[in-house]
């Protein structure tokens, strides 16, 4: 079979058959496919930048009640005329608009789910620190992170000297804890609708940032008390956050090092939501054992993130999360399977997979700590 998929391949690499299966009928439409395909891949950066511009000078929510004129929109968008129309075209060029009769632009289907949605728009902006760290890949895979935006905007991944992870200050996390907390309901979604909380009084969210998902579920779920643990100076907003919202009498962040310090005990269910594929093997099985030794007998863990070769999404595996956490510094993307194996290791029992609506985001895995140690 593989003689067979080398030769294929050869055949298909000669510029002699290129040429004719464009020219032949019955292959015709494959080559025109390929060729989209390529052209795609090549201008895929062009196609972000339309986006990140349609995104900064708030094309989408200016459409979101409906088409209008290019001269209405000239009135809203800070453009000059002819960039306007160049942006407007690109828009409906890569599916976003759609241009109606009359001159005028519209949402498409695709661009209508991008009116409002901080999660994705706050994305959107984030990815030109990416854009800039991609622009010499060959020295990123050859592990220079020197100049790597992304490597500064995380600064819990590699501190500068003197600046652990639990000794940044509320200041310094302020930037990536408030995006976390804006995108983090992409994943949050999925763990409400694959796993029912009710029969669980104290939730400890790990790596909770400033508490989104615990005044989520608080509000779903009036019963439940919740512990959250991120490095301090997150914690320090978590706190003012739960006492803005009215819930400092139900949960309370606790600082530390969740791979050196004893995590919060007493509770029956604990939560990593992208957490782990920030981090190495070395770190994430420390973790996944310090978050075994604080879980009560019987305990659930609920591990939360995209995953690599994830069935339908898989570019956004390798390929995005690859290249997004080397530009971090640290961490790689990981399939169920592998992450699997780190459960198991370190004791968890009942490892499942729950359904997930949108496996883009995130998928779900559910285990357990058994109820008799050893058991």
């Amino acid at each position: 079979m593989e003689s067979f998929l080398d030769w294929r391949n050869r055949l298909i690499a000669s510029h002699s058959f290129q040429r004719w299966a464009t020219r032949f009928p019955l292959t015709r439409w494959i080559v025109r496919k390929q060729a989209s395909d390529i052209f795609d891949l090549m201008a895929g950066f062009v196609y972000t930048q339309v986006l990140l511009a349609c995104t900064q000078v708030n094309v989408f929510d200016i459409l979101a009640n409906g088409a209008l004129s290019f001269d209405d929109l000239q009135k809203q968008v800070p453009l000059k005329p002819a960039g306007l129309r160049r942006l407007l075209d690109a828009a409906v060029a890569i599916k976003l608009l759609v241009k109606r009769d009359e001159d005028r632009y519209a949402l498409s289907m695709m661009g209508a789910p991008l009116v409002g949605n901080i999660a994705i728009l706050d994305m959107v902006k984030h990815h030109a620190d990416f854009y800039r760290d991609l622009s010499d890949p060959i020295a990123l895979l050859q592990g220079d992170t020197s100049s790597a935006a992304l490597n500064e905007y995380w600064p819990y991944i590699t501190p500068e000297q003197g600046a652990a992870p639990e000794n940044l200050s509320a200041e310094k996390v302020a930037d990536y804890s408030r995006l976390m907390a804006h995108t983090q309901s992409l994943v949050t979604d999925e763990i409400l609708d694959a796993y029912p909380m009710d029969k669980h009084q104290m939730v400890l969210d790990i790596g909770g940032g400033q508490g989104a998902f615990i005044k989520r579920l608080a509000n779903r779920y009036p019963h439940l008390t919740f512990k959250l643990f991120d490095i301090p100076g997150v914690a320090e907003l978590s706190n003012k956050h739960f006492s803005d919202i009215g819930l400092s009498t139900r949960a309370q962040a606790v600082g530390g090092n969740f791979f050196q310090d004893p995590l919060p005990k007493g509770c029956d269910l604990a939560t990593l939501v992208r957490v782990i594929f920030d981090h190495d093997d070395v770190r994430v099985r420390q973790l996944l054992t310090n978050v075994f030794n604080a879980l009560n007998p019987g305990g659930t863990l609920l591990l939360a993130e995209p995953m690599a070769e994830t069935k339908g999404f898989e570019a956004m595996g390798h390929a995005y999360f690859g290249f997004y956490l080397l530009a971090m510094g640290r961490g790689r993307p990981r399939t169920e399977a592998e992450i699997r194996g780190l459960l198991s290791e370190a004791g968890f029992t009942g490892i499942q997979l729950l359904n997930s609506y949108m496996p883009l985001n995130a998928q779900v895995l559910q285990c357990s700590k058994p109820t008799i140690s050893g058991a």
